[in-house]
């Protein structure tokens, strides 16, 4: 395999390999760093984050809140990864009951799935729930861009 950046390393290495580096501190870029005698280094946005570095859609989503409720939308716009009543209540700050007396109302209705994870439930959005957040008055669908490539071959 072959690693393709689109800005190339400055210094050739003499078998000093490729240090990669998953970060959270990233944000979604990739970050080069060549010092010798030091190897290459290559930082890049840890599995996990998620959307961390994506701004929140805050505009763009009266229609649907006008339906929903200012509560339920901003959780279902929270629910761009699978998320437990405990992290929803602390990102969104509203109660643990009250988030889990919403998430319970958008499961029944289709919205939102649950799925046990150990101790915890978490909660993701349905197709149907993506469908309202794409619709005129939701949201626009996250575009990400692939920034590094590899090929097979030498």
């Amino acid at each position: 395999m072959r690693l393709l950046l689109r800005r190339a390393l400055t210094r050739e290495t003499a078998d000093g390999g490729l240090l990669l580096i998953p970060s959270a501190f990233t944000g979604p870029g990739l970050f080069t760093r060549v010092t010798p005698p030091d190897p290459p280094q290559l930082a890049y946005p840890a599995r996990g984050i998620g959307a961390l570095w994506e701004p929140r859609p805050t505009a763009g989503t009266d229609a649907l809140t006008a339906v929903l409720g200012r509560s339920r939308t901003r959780l279902l716009n929270e629910l761009d990864a699978p998320a437990s009543t405990t992290e929803l209540a602390e990102r969104t700050g509203l109660s643990p009951a009250g988030v889990s007396q919403y998430l319970t109302a958008m499961r029944d209705a289709g919205l939102v799935s649950a799925h046990r994870a150990g101790r915890s439930v978490l909660y993701a959005r349905t197709a149907a729930a993506e469908t309202l957040l794409a619709a005129p008055g939701g949201r626009p669908p996250t575009q990400l861009h692939d920034r590094v490539r590899l090929e097979d071959g030498p």
